[in-house]
């Protein structure tokens, strides 16, 4: 992709910035803010997606674009538009429903639409085939969005309790760090009642009964 044709513009700063970020990043405008005044960012950025150096994936997100010689264009991952909606909006974000079974890979379903709890306004994002909704939740639910714990809490939830075979509960306790199992331990109250036992198990506190 070309660069700016204005060096040291803040076009081309900005864009300097982007090239050496990590792969499939989402951008907006508050990440470049050292850089420029707020205006003079938003008219840089609108000019990078005028000359197809970064594309606009939403209102205030952007990306570089990048082309796979069969699939052609490839959009960001869904854990990098949330993670840019977090920082931009300062809220948490908590993945739900089949969203984070299949992280826990307690599931091989991949939902069209992806859903995230939020301690924010809810919304709804479209980009490509992919749909992610922002759900309003109440402050116990987002208790523990920042950890694995709120993972596995939405997980267990959306497979349900007679579906937690002592398989899914070994491979939890595999895939969980040491430091993430003891903090279930740590967090067990903000889990449903049921799903006590469960978090012991996959702690290694107790076997399932």
């Amino acid at each position: 992709m070309a660069r700016p044709k204005t060096h040291n513009s803040t076009a081309d700063k900005i864009w300097r910035r982007v090239e050496t970020s990590v792969p499939d990043s989402v951008f907006y405008a508050g990440q470049f803010l050292d850089l420029d005044t707020r205006t003079a960012v938003d008219k840089a950025l609108s000019r990078l997606v005028e000359s197809g150096c970064l594309r606009r994936l939403a209102r205030g997100l952007y990306y570089q674009p990048r082309t796979h010689p069969v699939l052609g264009e490839i959009l960001p991952p869904v854990e990098a538009v949330a993670k840019a909606l977090a920082a931009r909006d300062y809220v948490k974000l908590q993945p739900f429903g089949g969203y984070a079974a299949n992280l826990l890979r307690l599931s091989d379903q991949v939902p069209a639409r992806v859903v995230f709890l939020t301690d924010g306004k809810p919304r709804t994002i479209r980009f490509g085939n992919q749909t992610i909704e922002l759900r309003r939740a109440m402050p116990r639910m987002m208790a523990a969005a920042d950890r694995m714990t709120g993972l596995v809490i939405a997980g267990l939830r959306f497979i349900g309790k007679a579906n937690i075979t002592s398989e899914r509960v070994a491979h939890l306790r595999q895939l969980l760090s040491a430091d993430d199992r003891r903090r279930l331990i740590e967090d067990i109250r903000l889990a449903p009642a049921w799903m006590h036992r469960f978090f012991r198990a996959i702690a290694q506190a107790e076997k399932p009964s």
